[in-house]
């Protein structure tokens, strides 16, 4: 076996290494990060007034008004504390029929 066939086997086995690496990445990293996007997204287009959210920092409050990129949530018992915030900020969304479920249970 020359040392150009040698090469050439060497290559060929790089490059399926390669494609290798390549899918794992894709099934391991980017696929599960599109899907959390697609997740989010229809949880945001589902938001509606009088659902209760939690935040990213971590504050619960529940949706007064809804613009195209904002928020306005109430946060406590003080309906005087009213506080505009992105959408974005938004991690989780729970609809007032859930939460009457969890409490008849």
């Amino acid at each position: 076996m020359s040392i150009l066939a040698q090469t050439e086997a060497a290559a060929g086995f790089s490059i399926v290494w390669i494609l290798i690496m390549l899918v794992a990445l894709y099934f391991m990293m980017i696929r599960p990060q599109q899907k959390e996007t697609k997740r989010k997204n229809a949880m945001l287009s589902e938001l509606a007034v009088g659902d209760t959210v939690l935040t990213t920092s971590g504050f619960y409050g529940m949706v007064i008004d809804i613009t195209e990129d904002t928020v306005i949530m109430e946060f406590g018992n003080n309906k005087n504390c009213r506080i505009p915030m992105q959408k974005a900020a938004i991690a989780m969304v729970e609809k007032p029929e859930d939460a009457v479920e969890k409490e008849s249970k």
